[in-house]
């Protein structure tokens, strides 16, 4: 009876510290979702998306936790905010069907609408454009590396802080997709909500390194929607210098590319 009852409540302990669910068949794109501490989900948390690279595509949800804010989650990251982490079947994000997820979130929880991120990497760089760029009423800021975008989405995705970050030795999807994004979002504002980073040295699979640190995260969540519909950039740099790749590559996300 007492070894009972100790499974009880290491089973009731297990339910209320679980986070990280598979949400299938409630929208379009089946989706991780990872809830944020109960002290931080009652306060309207901030919405982060995470999109991911080619690779990961498939119907198996589980590849989603191969790499990214799902593979970090996993591994101890504290992410104040709910995280939602689609799967594309095949083929390239469709920004309608992300919104959809996106959609299904705010009805089901309290969420800060003002807080409204995404980030991608290689297929899902160019989802984060392409979301961003279609829907940049609903985001606040954005994230996409190594990946590119359509030009005639520029203006909507100058009106959002966005970073963009590609490794100049990328053989997967060439520098020049993310620096035509980024000549046509200077075109519109010259570029006053955008960051721009190249890596020097960087070969496709070196970018996923940017989920391990902090930087992307720090960033994303200190820009915040204003009442007016604005979005408040705080001291944030117009561009950032070009940075050196890690000396050890990144052993994650190299076979994602972006087409």
């Amino acid at each position: 009876m007492k070894g009972l009852f100790i499974g009880l409540l290491l089973c009731i302990s297990f339910t209320s510290t679980a986070q990280l669910s598979a949400v299938k068949g409630k929208t379009t794109y089946n989706f991780w979702l990872n809830l944020p501490a109960d002290s931080i989900l009652k306060t309207n948390p901030p919405v982060l998306i995470f999109l991911h690279g080619k690779s990961l595509s498939g119907t198996d949800l589980n590849r989603v936790k191969r790499y990214g804010v799902i593979h970090e989650i996993e591994n101890g990251r504290k992410v104040p905010a709910i995280v939602v982490a689609p799967q594309v079947a095949s083929g390239s994000w469709d920004p309608d069907k992300v919104l959809e997820v996106l959609e299904y979130i705010q009805a089901e929880y309290k969420t800060d609408t003002n807080r409204v991120y995404v980030c991608g990497m290689s297929l899902g760089g160019y989802g984060t454009m392409h979301f961003a760029g279609k829907h940049a009423d609903k985001m606040t800021a954005g994230v996409a590396l190594c990946g590119g975008g359509n030009p005639k989405e520029a203006c909507n995705l100058a009106t959002i802080p966005m970073w963009i970050q590609h490794g100049n030795r990328d053989e997967a999807v060439p520098l020049k997709q993310s620096m035509d994004m980024v000549k046509a979002i200077r075109a519109c504002n010259e570029g006053k909500n955008l960051i721009w980073t190249e890596v020097r040295g960087a070969d496709h699979g070196d970018l996923e390194k940017v989920f391990r640190g902090d930087e992307m995260y720090d960033w994303l969540f200190a820009q915040v929607r204003t009442g007016e519909g604005e979005v408040s950039i705080l001291e944030v740099k117009k561009e950032l210098p070009a940075v050196e790749a890690p000396t050890t590559p990144a052993t994650e996300g190299t076979t994602g590319t972006g087409n």
